[in-house]
């Protein structure tokens, strides 16, 4: 089988060494050349465990390719991105678009095309499949169409690619048929079989589920702050009850899922779905709430700040709060960043970073900074003090201080 992947990025990429590891012949296409070039030498860009083997041995095999241009292929596959519209919160499928209309010139009857992109829902029959009928394909008859999301956690791609049940939602049913085949080559979860509409509406549920937890952990945390209770007991204690998880607060919620796809339910029936938008809205407030506290703790001086991927143990900066809590407090205090995950020549080693800093502001809970250098810190710090957003530090020496989502309600 030949597969036509339109864009490299964090879910084409790994797709596309899956297939190639799987005896598959694979184009990936993207529009950076830059990219292009590197992956054509076996050099990725994204930090994923086992992918860059993956990708090296597929060039020196010659299965797989990087290409600005789509090539004829049994089947294609659009992993692009769909940001929001932010004037009304709905799901930008221009990118979409495009990647449909750069593949029409090389389909072929029988082909099987896959839209990976999360998408609002009724996308696929009422956006998407429109443009291959005006190509003039039959959908289900001499073309297959399906939207088949991506459920996969940064860092776990690979295995969770091959391991998790994936959702074929096909236009009909001979299209979620012939999907299901495509997908046969590696995925070793269960393949659910179901409409398109119901494959978009699932893939938002799923984050917008976790989305609305997040918004309840963080409301705690800033309910438990004005009334002077410590949050993180709060949860501790509750999540002994054998039916309760409740989440962690943190500084706000980033990566390209959490953060947009529960505005594409929201669109569709904006009176409708009120939790959801509060939800949005709150984890969209944390940022503030973050430097609310901040200024509470330091009303000015320099802020070491650690981490700005919006997961741990990922370079993936994707839509991270942390960037806004930068811009937010750039005006006042003097900013050092620390991301060993990330590489920007403006970023600064955690000893110059913290070197005569007045704060230590923990955003992302990387390995790295969940057991810190606390005599360096002493050293570089006349006053060391520590607020750590994701809760990860346990203990700290008697001579720093540190607060968290339990002890806020002590500078109130």
């Amino acid at each position: 089988m030949k597969v036509c992947i339109i864009g490299q990025g964090y879910i084409g990429l790994p797709t596309a060494a899956l297939f190639c590891r799987n005896h598959c012949e694979v184009v990936g296409v993207d529009i950076s050349e830059e990219m292009i070039n590197n992956l054509n030498n076996g050099i990725i860009h994204i930090e994923e465990p086992g992918i860059s083997d993956i990708i090296k041995k597929a060039v020196e095999l010659e299965v797989y390719k990087a290409s600005l241009t789509p090539e004829k292929a049994d089947a294609f596959i659009i992993t692009v991105p769909t940001p929001y519209i932010v004037e009304n919160y709905s799901c930008d499928l221009s990118y979409v678009i495009t990647a449909c209309e750069s593949i029409l010139p090389y389909l072929e009857k029988g082909n099987t095309v896959i839209i990976e992109s999360t998408i609002a829902p009724m996308s696929t029959d009422e956006t998407i499949k429109p443009i291959f009928e005006n190509a003039g394909f039959t959908i289900g008859k001499d073309l297959y169409l399906a939207h088949c999301p991506e459920r996969v956690l940064p860092g776990r791609i690979i295995e969770e690619l091959i391991h998790n049940d994936r959702i074929i939602g096909g236009v009909t049913p001979e299209c979620a048929v012939k999907a299901s085949e495509v997908y046969g080559q590696f995925v070793k979860g269960d393949l659910m079989l179901t409409e398109a509409k119901t494959a978009e509406l699932s893939k938002c549920m799923e984050n917008t589920f976790r989305d609305v937890n997040i918004a309840l952990a963080n409301e705690l945390a800033k309910i438990c702050s004005e009334i002077g209770v410590n949050a993180l007991d709060v949860i501790e204690m509750a999540n002994k009850h054998p039916r309760v998880n409740l989440h962690s607060p943190g500084p706000g919620v980033g990566g390209h899922c959490l953060a947009i796809d529960p505005y594409f339910i929201y669109a569709k029936a904006p009176e409708t779905a009120k939790i959801i938008k509060l939800a949005r809205d709150t984890n969209n407030s944390m940022p503030d709430f973050v430097c609310d506290y901040v200024k509470k703790i330091i009303p000015k001086g320099k802020i070491a700040l650690l981490g700005v991927s919006y997961k741990g143990n990922t370079g993936d900066d994707r839509e991270s709060p942390a960037y806004d809590i930068i811009s937010k407090l750039s005006g006042d205090y003097e900013i050092a960043v620390h991301d060993p995950h990330i590489d920007n020549p403006d970023f600064l080693s955690f000893d110059d970073a913290t070197k005569d800093a007045d704060l230590i502001l923990i955003l992302c809970d990387h390995d790295e900074f969940k057991e810190l250098d606390f005599s360096l810190i002493c050293e570089n710090m006349s006053n060391p003090v520590i607020f750590d957003t994701k809760n990860i530090i346990k203990e700290v020496p008697s001579e720093i201080k540190l607060f968290n989502y339990g002890n806020l309600y002590e500078l109130s």
